[in-house]
């Protein structure tokens, strides 16, 4: 049984139930079975860190610049 695994931020449930329709069209196409699995987790800037800070503090020190300009 294959299963899918999306790690990103928080979607709305309508997004997320999208995003497994899509995951799942596009397995089944390609492994032609129908016990397909999507785990979505769900990570919060604060646990995220991209070239060396947290998510949460690049936000902020975007929304600095903006008020700035």
């Amino acid at each position: 049984m294959p299963t899918i695994t999306v790690e990103g931020p928080f979607l709305e449930i309508e997004k997320k139930r999208l995003l497994v329709k899509a995951l799942y069209d596009a397995a089944y196409a390609v492994y032609g079975i129908e016990h397909i699995t999507v785990l979505i987790r769900e990570n919060p800037p604060e646990n995220v860190g991209v070239h060396g800070e947290l998510l949460v503090d690049r936000k902020k020190g975007a929304s600095r610049l903006k008020k700035k300009f």
